[in-house]
């Protein structure tokens, strides 16, 4: 532990975000309490504070070295428990346009569990810290402010079997609550003024089920994953998880989610561009029975535009910014805003709750920019279709097909959706002319074809 800052940290929420939060706030103060309404502490399975836990979730490349930052060896000893490690790049059979990627391992690693097991592990990280309470089974009933209103000193806590309200003294707030934050309403009634929104109607839907295969599909790779385009606006990831199990998710855009009933699950899953998964499912042996998530918009909210925020709190995760699910990015920017804070708490003081929701905006701003555009490439998706991002959207379709014939414009398409390199990456001169030269004659074989 460095030197603290502070005597008292109250996370509100357990969930992968605040759990993140927790590592790097446990070296800067003496005491970190977690709120969640939930029983967490050992659990394994998927909770009702988390209906998204039973879906697919998963750490970008660059999340999950975040996480290794966060928590050193953890990679490892999920492996030893029995997670399988995949490479982004190497181990994933991609299909974009219903066409699929050339592959090629490029040490864009990450480890495949469900959700519930990935927060299990990071929990009991947690839990080893010694300087961390988790307050299981409780709600937030608000935040306390000082007495000018400029300073949140604490948060206000109840029992959810009926105990009396408490507060929870503390030097700072962490808003690890997700999508269902009320920290807006708390703000605009102290006067702070209205936190701005954006997002898009994407009326997305998806459906999982889990099984123990029959058949092998996969052969030499994890996971297939087919990805919804414009012409067919359906898509899946199906992929090896812990406990020797698959796990698939399938979805729709704009509505056309998939069926929960098993007929019309496989009936949906026929259609997709992967016709392996289809195969491999009808042999398989279903351990559950379709589950339906829908997630109507993407939403960020921002704080970073705000002309003043009060001092000792600070928001996270997707109580800040929930993206398009499809792309499994929350949990890594949740992750790069922990060693963001972490940085600031080494650095020997207290972040700025102003400053540091600008720093959040910029971890957020690219991966944002990029799934939002990506949204908009569906014609039924409202929103401004600049001469910009039409230019863009071009050339990123050139760079998937190229990515069909040529490894290394694979490896670095799958190095910006990573996260690990900036999507400006893909523009520098050698790789427009690799993409150029190697999406030309695609598409007049596409053309031929047709």
């Amino acid at each position: 532990m460095g030197k603290p800052v502070g005597d008292r940290v109250v996370v509100l929420g357990g969930s992968i975000t605040g759990l993140f939060a927790a590592s790097a706030l446990s070296e800067a103060y003496r005491e970190v309490i977690i709120v969640d309404r939930d029983e967490i502490v050992g659990v394994r399975e998927p909770r009702r504070g988390a209906p998204q836990a039973r879906h697919i979730n998963g750490l970008l490349a660059r999340g999950a070295r975040a996480m290794e930052e966060l928590f050193p060896e953890i990679t490892s000893q999920m492996i030893t428990a029995g997670c399988p490690q995949t490479d982004l790049s190497g181990t994933v059979r991609w299909y974009f346009n219903g066409m699929p990627l050339k592959q090629v391992r490029a040490g864009l690693t990450n480890v495949g569990c469900r959700r519930p097991i990935l927060e299990h592990h990071v929990r009991e990280r947690v839990q080893a810290l010694g300087n961390v309470t988790f307050y299981q089974r409780y709600d937030l009933t608000g935040l306390v402010f000082d007495a000018a209103g400029t300073r949140v000193v604490g948060a206000r806590v109840q029992r959810r079997d009926g105990g009396t309200e408490e507060t929870l003294e503390a030097d700072l707030v962490v808003d690890a609550t997700g999508r269902g934050s009320r920290t807006p309403v708390w703000l605009e009634n102290k006067g702070f003024g209205r936190v701005a929104e954006e997002g898009s109607k994407i009326g997305l839907g998806y459906v999982t089920r889990h099984y123990k295969l029959r058949t092998d599909p996969f052969g030499k790779d994890h996971s297939i994953i087919c990805v919804a385009n414009p012409e067919l606006p359906r898509g899946a990831i199906f992929t090896k998880t812990d406990s020797g199990l698959v796990e698939l998710t399938t979805y729709g855009l704009l509505g056309d989610h998939p069926p929960t009933d098993p007929e019309g699950f496989n009936a949906f899953v026929k259609t997709l561009a992967a016709p392996e998964i289809y195969e491999a499912i009808i042999e398989a042996e279903p351990i559950d029975d379709p589950v339906l998530f829908r997630f109507p918009t993407t939403l960020r909210r921002r704080y970073d535009k705000m002309a003043r925020m009060p001092e000792r709190l600070l928001v996270l995760g997707d109580a800040v910014c929930t993206p398009n699910p499809v792309f499994a990015q929350a949990q890594s920017l949740a992750a790069l805003q922990a060693l963001a804070l972490r940085d600031e708490l080494r650095a020997g003081r207290v972040p700025d709750a102003l400053e540091f929701t600008r720093t959040v905006g910029r971890i957020i701003d690219p991966a944002w920019g990029l799934t939002e555009g990506i949204n908009l490439s569906f014609p039924g998706v409202e929103g401004k279709r600049t001469r910009v991002w039409k230019i863009m959207q071009a050339y990123m379709h050139r760079v998937q097909i190229a990515a069909t014939r040529d490894s290394g414009v694979t490896e670095a398409f799958m190095r910006s959706a990573g996260l690990v390199d900036p999507v400006e990456a893909l523009m520098r001169p050698s790789m427009v002319l690799r993409v150029l030269r190697n999406s030309g004659a695609a598409r007049q074989s596409e053309s031929v074809q047709r």
